[in-house]
Formats: structure tokens, sequence, C-alpha cells
């Protein structure tokens, strides 16, 4: 913020002072560096002008309770501020007074400045209850904005930078406001963002494209001519009068808006509202750079979207869209990410589909059958889909960007170097975590913020951490696509052929190993031997752990279950049947090889796949006494019973 001020005075100094003068060359330095009173006059003019016309406040909510505590991160506030005098920090301050005999909280907003290495009290309003009532980020945003003045409003990051020769650029971009026709003055004034941690690691080269992408080329078709760009960047400038006369900047209700700043634009559009896109002016911004990062990001956003596609805000917009801004909406917010839940729930449904073809011998019938006419077009229908499957297209948009800012042999080298580097795996294995957390949260709810860190440290994570983050999400199912591919492949017989069945399968054998091994190939010294036993260690620690009140998922397997699964426990009861019937496809496996064991001599009857759940229950009644704590007689009994329901399993396999 302190580039936008040096531009601002340089401006103001550009804008006073005549040619002879510019000539002449009085250097105007920064504040207190000035020898003669001339100049030191000049500069507390242009100084008093900047502080005229540009304020910037740093919202910190903590501020009121780290300076309380004796917080060492106070006292760096203080010399923030002293250090810049035109600094301002707002926050909150959280106060017992006694009123009537009664001890009552008193919430307070404060605005400070430096003053003599102290803070001082600007303003003060009393507010009229605990203000962090929804979601934190947007409730910080939203309790300091009545500090600011003027017409404009940039809310920056604390993940974002600025470059001085852009903050040169602020002038022009103000002048959008007014450069346009009355009705179609802007509301929101976009601005392009340069990721600026893409050379740290692969992964955040992949971060790095893929926001450019969407970011530049998908920003410019969205503001003109679709006019369906909503606010997407925080370096985005708001029309400050409208947006508070109309509900601030964000909305910060409870899980509802954890994408808080989308909201905006919603609100912006829904009111009558005009945002453009500017790219001759752009911020930095810093994304994430390891995998945990990227993934916890990527849930976040993913449960943002559930939570928009449930929200007024997108089935107005969709009410009063034409059908082709609608469209256009659609592809924009939740679209992209219930495109992605389709995408995995059609490759469940189809290796379901082809094992209970598999397993019913239909297939068998239908591939014997063409075989004995001649036909082909069976086998090349079950071919061709092998080329829907590629997924390149998908990465044509960040191609054409790359071409067109770089020219496009670069932007074919940067894709070539992009596959040796496994983009196709991360891409894959991002696409598991955005159906998973988009799909679980509309069926569930329970979205919440998930803290990223933005770290540009890359470090090793344990077995443990992977663990909690990619059990429920990727490992659980990589397994279950696994066993569904072996079973598919061994029951398929020589009445497929081995191309054909390499052209239907190839790609799902690709997405089960990306989500079992990615965690681990992307992971820093993944493979050291060392790390790999002190993972090992760690983890059964964590298993071994009592769970119960106060202990953390970090610490337990058993908290971590608890947490993992508390969205079933407060779900409500439409979804909870809705998951044990989405649980119910796994009786296909036991259907298909009950009857496939030759265990009852093709007996189809009904009664041998009830026998095998008479079969399963034994065993599982068996392993829950043996584990239970039983006595010595009962557990010697127990014991006997395992024993012998061993010789007798040994031995119907053998007459098997």
């Amino acid at each position: 913020m302190m580039y936008y001020r040096r531009a601002l005075r340089l401006q103001a100094f550009l804008d006073r002072t005549n040619d002879q003068e510019l000539y002449k060359g009085p250097i105007v330095t920064e504040r207190g560096q000035n020898k003669s009173n001339t100049h030191q006059s000049l500069s507390t003019e242009l100084d008093a002008l900047a502080d005229m016309k540009f304020s910037y406040v740093i919202s910190c909510q903590k501020f009121g309770e780290q300076k309380i505590k004796g917080d060492p991160h106070a006292q760096d506030v203080i010399d923030l501020m002293t250090r810049y005098p035109a600094l301002r920090v707002a926050y909150i301050e959280e106060k017992e007074v006694i009123v009537n005999n009664r001890t009552q909280k008193v919430y307070s907003s404060i605005l400070i400045k430096g003053e003599n290495n102290f803070d001082q009290e600007v303003y003060r309003i009393k507010l009229p209850g605990p203000p962090i009532i929804g979601e934190g980020k947007p409730e910080n945003q939203n309790h300091a904005i009545i500090f600011t003045r003027g017409e404009a409003l940039q809310t920056i990051d604390m993940n974002q930078d600025n470059y001085l020769e852009e903050a040169y650029k602020m002038r022009n971009v103000l002048q959008e406001f007014i450069r346009h026709p009355k009705d179609q003055a802007p509301t929101i004034l976009g601005l392009r963002e340069h990721i600026f941690t893409g050379s740290v690691s692969s992964l955040a080269g992949f971060m790095s494209y893929q926001e450019t992408s969407f970011v530049t080329i998908g920003q410019r078709f969205l503001a003109d001519p679709l006019r369906v760009r909503f606010h997407y960047g925080h370096p985005d400038i708001f029309d400050r009068i409208f947006h508070l006369t109309r509900g601030g900047v964000s909305k910060a209700s409870k899980t509802m808006n954890l994408s808080e700043d989308v909201f905006g634009g919603y609100n912006s559009i829904l009111r009558c509202g005009h945002i453009t896109y500017n790219e001759y002016i752009q911020v930095g911004k810093g994304r994430d750079v390891g995998i945990n990062q990227i993934s916890k990001f990527e849930a976040k956003v993913a449960n943002g979207n559930s939570e928009q596609t449930l929200s007024r805000d997108i089935y107005r917009l969709g009410r009063r869209f034409d059908f082709f801004r609608m469209l256009s909406c659609y592809f924009t917010t939740v679209g992209f990410y219930f495109n992605s839940l389709i995408s995995i729930v059609g490759v469940y449904v189809f290796l379901y589909g082809q094992l209970y073809l598999v397993l019913s011998g239909l297939q068998r019938a239908l591939l014997i059958d063409a075989q004995t006419q001649n036909i082909k077009s069976l086998e090349t229908a079950l071919a061709s889909q092998s080329f829907l499957q590629l997924g390149l297209l998908t990465g044509l948009p960040m191609v054409m960007e790359l071409g067109l800012e770089k020219g496009f042999r670069a932007a074919l080298s940067d894709f070539i170097l992009m596959q040796l580097q496994l983009a196709s795996v991360f891409f894959t294995f991002a696409l598991g975590t955005k159906a998973h957390y988009y799909g679980r949260t509309i069926l569930h709810g329970g979205a919440k913020y998930r803290p990223t860190g933005r770290k540009f440290v890359v470090f090793h994570a344990s077995f443990t951490e992977n663990y909690q983050l990619y059990s429920r999400s990727h490992f659980v199912k990589g397994f279950e696509l696994i066993f569904l591919l072996i079973v598919y492949h061994i029951f398929r017989r020589s009445y497929v052929s081995t191309v054909v069945h390499v052209m239907i399968t190839y790609s799902t054998w690709f997405m089960a190993v990306t989500w079992l091994f990615a965690p681990f190939l992307f992971n820093p010294a993944g493979f050291a031997w060392h790390k790999i036993v002190d993972d090992w260690s760690g983890w059964n620690r964590w298993m071994r752990n009592q769970g119960g009140i106060g202990v953390q998922p970090e610490k337990s397997w058993e908290s971590w279950w608890n947490a993992e699964n508390a969205h079933l426990r407060h779900a409500v009861l439409s979804s909870r049947v809705l998951e044990v019937l989405l649980s119910l496809r796994f009786f296909i496996y036991q259907y298909g090889l009950v009857y496939h064991l030759n265990i009852s001599q093709d007996n189809k009857n009904f009664l041998v796949y009830l026998l095998s759940w008479v079969v399963i229950i034994a065993i599982i009644g068996l392993v829950k006494v043996h584990n239970s704590p039983p006595k010595f007689s009962l557990h010697t009994i127990v014991l006997l019973c395992d024993y012998g329901y061993f010789l007798c399993f040994c031995k119907f396999t053998a007459a098997c």
C-alpha cells in the first residue's frame, strides 16, 4: 500500500510543479530526509495532500487481545504504525463493565494510529454485540469499512503484494468510474492478478498457470460481452458509496457465505450494478505452493461453491438472466464443480455397470453374439470412449492463454514441460478433491473455512497428516476403484479382447493410482527412508492414542474419526437415507462373487445369497466378541470357535 502513497505524492508533485521547476530539479525524498526548509515544506504539503486523498487501514481484529496479553505481535503492529504515520489499524475491543451491579461485556470497534511508539485512539464505535457472528474474514472487513473514506475502496488480502510501476496507474483506473455512461457506470472495477509464487515448486507453477488462465482470458469474456463477471479477486476496486448503501462489499453469514467475496459480486449484479475488467494494471498475489495447502484451498472453494448452489443469490440470478447469460453464469460459478462431480459419478456408474454385465453374464452373451454375427460396431463403441477420457481438451484454454501471453511456441513448450512435471497427475488428484467436498457438502452441509497458511516453505508432510486429509476423499475411493478394476479384469474372461479392455479401463487405472500415490509423489522427501520410518512411527502412535473430550484430531485417530463423521450425526433424515442407498452399491460384489465361486454348483437360488449373509454376520459377530474384553472362560471358547471356523474354511476351500 505504500506504493500507492508514493505514486500519489509523485503525481501531486508533478501536478503542482511547472516545467521550469522540473528542469531545476528540486529532489523530493521521503519524509524527514530533506535538508532545506523549502523542500521540507514541500514534502509536508505533499504528505498532507496524500493523506487527504488516500488512506489505508489494516483490519486486525486480534490486536486488542494481543495487547492485553502482552503479545509481541501487538508491539510489532505499533512499530509498523510508527514507521508509517499514515497507517491506521482497526480492531475489536472486548471489555467487561459493571452496569446496575451486573457485569456486562461491551464490544467496540476502534481505529488507532501510531504516536511516539504508542497507539493512540482516533475513533471508537460501540457495537451492539459480538461482531464475529458469521465468517471471520468478511466480518473483519465489515467492521473496518466505516473507518475508510472516499468513493473508491480496495480490499487487499495479506497474501497480495503490489508493484511501484503498477501503483502509478491507479489514477487512470479510478477514471473508469466516470468515463462510462451514467447508466453503465461500473460498481466494481476488476483488476488482473499476477501470481508471483509460480517458481517455488512445480505445484505452485500449476496453480499459477491455472489462476492465470482463469483470471485473464476467462475474465475478458465474462466481463465483455457476457457481462456475468463477479468479484473473484480482492484487487478489485469497489464503488464505496454504492456498496455501503446496499449491504457492504461481502456477506458474512455463517457457513452459507463461505466464499464471501463472490457474494459481493452477486449483490452488485442483482442490484443493477455493472462490473468491468481492466488488464492494464495488475496486483501481485501469492498462491499455495504445497500439495496439502492446495488441497485445503480446493476443499474450501468446493465447499463454498456447494453453498452457493443452495443460496438464494444463484437462484435469483438464474431466474433473471437471459438464457445465454444464465449458461455463462453457470459455467463461471457452480457449473464447473457440478460437472466435476458428475464426471466422478459417471466413472462409478460405468465401472459398476461393467461389473454387473460381467458378473451376470450379459456382456459375454452380447459379445459372443456380436462375434458370431461378425458385428464390429459394439467393440468399436466400447473402444471409442477412451478418446473422450483423455482429458487433454481441458488444458486447451490454458494453452490458448499462454499463447496469447507468450506466443504459441512458448505455450507449447510450457505445456510439454508441465506434462513432464506430472501436471496430469496433479489435476486428476485435484479433480477428486473438488468432487468429494462439493458432493459431501451438497448432501450433508457442514462447509467450513480451512486455513492454508500460504507459506513459502516447502516442507515434508507426515503420513499422519496426509491420511487425515485424503483418507475419505481419495484413499478409500482409490482402493474401491482398484478393487472394481481387479474384479472386472478377473471375470472378463477371454471373450473381451485385451486391446478393448485396456482402452476401456486405462484412464480409470490412472485416476485410481493417482488418488492413492499423488500425495506421496508430490511430498518433499516423500521416499526418503528415514522419513518413511518416522512417518510409520508417528502414524502408529496416532492410531493407538485414545480419543475423547479435548483431544484434537491431530493427536488421536478416534478423535479424527468422530470429527470426520460429525456431518452424518447432525444430518437430516433424507441425507442419511441417501447415504445408505449409495452404500448399497457394495452388494453388487457379494451378489456376483457368491454365484461365481461355484459354491452352490451353479445353483442360482436366492437362498444361496441369503446363506452368504449368514456367513458374513457370523464372521462380524466373532470378530466383535473376540475384540471385546471377555472373561477367561468365554475368551477360550471364542478362540476355539475361531480355530474351528478356520479349519472348516480351509477344508471348504480345498473342496472347491
